[in-house]
């Protein structure tokens, strides 16, 4: 493998999860095959409850993995990533999830061995990753990194009415159900978000329903070019702010992203910042929520950086990241 001499990888995977869960051993036995074939000791880890995928990720460290490739959704790679951050081993995937924004990101929904072939092929490339600090359910304090986004409002607030068992039956389209149901009943409450601009101590606060912070051009499907100028290797964040409670502002612009003709504006702008801290505005009751690579962590207030240089990522031939 050009740019790493991968000798011995480990596969993390969800057994439950995607729309291959039906005949998900043979997907990963499939990967399996392909890099033992290529002289490389792999062995499969399956996951069971959650951060059970982190822990799996720190068991590779420890037992000197080369790579580690998160066989599953966004989900499987969020996991995996919490421990990676920070050390010498790389990150692979193979989309076997829902949702597989990385993936697309990277060129590659395909079918798992050819996927594992690409990878034989990939270049490791460091990269900065997203982190957000929160309070979870129970009001404490904590952190996660991120890869693909993080978001708060209507974004965070469909991901925590997704039904596993749902999820795994009807796929992608329980997330159009839902976030029709969102789009017409949800207020869209307002909150603020401050924004890190360039100059010493330099603040912009702006009020917003809905706020991404996305690190990825591509989330692949109907929102492959959600966000142009995202890549990778920026070491800011691309916030899409939709300053307005309107829901015809809200179908106006996904129908656009849709036909890849977004514009942003006064209602829906694309700003750029190192940081933004997110609170309710004074007075407000409203609970809103916040995720992150697509997993629902708590809500505000929130504070969402950039670590620089963190994560070293497997990149197919050809990849822009």
């Amino acid at each position: 493998m050009k740019g790493l001499a991968m000798r011995r990888v480990a596969l993390i995977y969800n057994p439950a999860s995607g729309q291959y869960s039906a005949r998900r051993n043979v997907a990963v036995d499939e990967a399996l095959t392909v890099f033992r074939e290529a002289g490389i000791e792999a062995e499969a880890y399956e996951t069971g409850e959650p951060g059970s995928g982190t822990a799996r990720a720190g068991q590779a460290i420890r037992e000197r993995c080369d790579a580690v490739v998160a066989c599953g959704g966004d989900g499987t790679v969020h996991e995996v990533a919490q421990t990676l951050v920070g050390s010498d081993v790389a990150l692979g995937v193979i989309p076997l999830g829902t949702a597989n924004a990385l993936a697309a990101n990277l060129g590659l929904i395909a079918p798992p061995a050819k996927v594992a072939r690409t990878l034989l092929r990939a270049r490791p490339v460091r990269v900065p990753v997203g982190r957000i600090h929160y309070h979870d359910c129970a009001g404490n304090p904590a952190s996660r990194y991120f890869v693909v986004a993080a978001g708060v409002g209507p974004d965070a607030l469909l991901m925590s009415r997704l039904d596993a068992g749902l999820k795994r039956r009807l796929g992608y389209l329980l997330y159009l159900i839902e976030a029709a149901k969102i789009w017409a009943t949800d207020p869209f409450p307002l909150f603020e978000a401050t924004l890190a601009l360039n100059g010493a101590g330099a603040r912009r606060v702006i009020e917003v329903s809905q706020l991404l912070a996305v690190r990825v051009r591509s989330f692949g499907g109907a929102l492959r070019q959600l966000v142009p100028g995202a890549t990778l290797r920026d070491r800011s964040l691309h916030l899409v702010a939709f300053g307005t409670r309107s829901r015809l502002q809200y179908l106006k612009f996904l129908l656009a992203v849709v036909a890849g003709r977004q514009t942003f504006n006064g209602h829906i702008q694309l700003l750029q910042t190192e940081a933004v801290q997110c609170r309710p505005r004074n007075g407000s009751r409203e609970t809103m929520f916040v995720e992150a690579d697509g997993e629902v962590l708590g809500s505000l207030p929130v504070t969402i950086e950039v670590v620089p240089q963190s994560l070293t990522l497997l990149i197919p031939p050809g990849a822009e990241p």
